[in-house]
């Protein structure tokens, strides 16, 4: 009888820890307007007559009300700002938990192997991730940018997910150096385990309440990332739209139209404030004692 505790699990503790988390108001607002923020980034541009692209000569650049159903306002192409916030939402979400997703996996799979193998290659897929903390970040996305070319989502991904597994590795590596001299790993080598076979079934298992801590703040991370580069003009092209996009036109306006900026930041604060509630959240009722 050694699969419950040569796994680890503690089943009572994840159950209080799911417990704690519903009584963390904070958190459970933030998780409610995440999902909220997500549903109406995909339905919503369905409650508005307008496409994302489509041009209102009658209406360029009015203030947010109920003129021709542009609620909040239009830019000065008459693009409706409604639905293409939206459609920023939408992409800067996308973008945001595909690279997360990414970022996760090379992270928890590098950390975990340098971690529980040690020796030469601990520090050599260490000495690696230094390396990749030392590069010019923005000079890195410059060269991707010449490669692949400005607007391609491609770019975004590689780009993003060059810097967002480094942490990752690092908190794993850590955590697995202290998960390999716990007695159910010692149990599983002398069963005749394998390497491989201890890291899937008893270290990774083991790693899910900090790994999903990590990736709740790490979403935010790479959306205020990706909102950078296309701030700057490398990230999401016209005709498509980010929160970084529209935030970079709405600060050209910010005199003549100030909706055009608060209407996309305002999207933006609410998305990252909330996904870092979460993650606090997550972290405080899987560790009570990080307080």
């Amino acid at each position: 009888m050694i699969e419950a505790q040569a796994l680890g699990l503690d089943p009572a503790r994840a159950t209080s820890g799911m417990r704690r988390l519903r009584q963390d108001r904070m958190a459970v607002g933030a998780a409610v307007v995440i999902v909220a923020l997500a549903l109406l980034a995909i339905f919503g541009p369905w409650l508005s007559p307008y496409s994302y692209d489509a041009l209102d000569w009658r209406h360029l650049a009015v203030s947010p009300g109920l003129t021709a159903s542009h609620w909040l306002g239009t830019d000065p192409l008459g693009r409706d700002l409604y639905v293409r916030s939206l459609y920023g939402l939408r992409l800067s979400l996308l973008i945001g938990v595909l690279a997360t997703a990414v970022s996760v996996g090379i992270g928890v799979a590098w950390g975990a192997v340098a971690g529980y193998v040690g020796g030469r290659t601990d520090s050599w897929m260490m000495r690696t991730v230094d390396v990749l903390y030392a590069l010019p970040y923005l000079f890195v996305v410059i060269i991707l940018a010449t490669v692949f070319g400005r607007g391609s989502i491609a770019l975004l991904l590689i780009a993003i997910g060059a810097v967002g597994w480094l942490t990752m590795a690092r908190v794993v590596r850590g955590q697995t150096l202290a998960l390999k001299q716990r007695e159910f790993i010692e149990a599983a080598r002398a069963t005749g385990l394998g390497t491989a076979a201890i890291l899937l079934r008893h270290i990774v298992p083991n790693l899910a309440g900090t790994v999903a801590v990590y990736a709740t703040l790490t979403i935010p991370e790479l959306i205020t990332y990706e909102s950078f580069l296309s701030f700057l003009g490398l990230g999401v092209q016209e005709p498509l739209a980010s929160l970084g996009s529209l935030i970079n036109e709405g600060a050209r306006q910010m005199l003549t139209a100030p909706w055009m900026l608060l209407v996309p930041a305002g999207f933006l604060i609410a998305l990252l404030l909330c996904f870092n509630l979460l993650g606090d959240g997550l972290r405080d009722a899987l560790d009570p004692t990080a307080r």
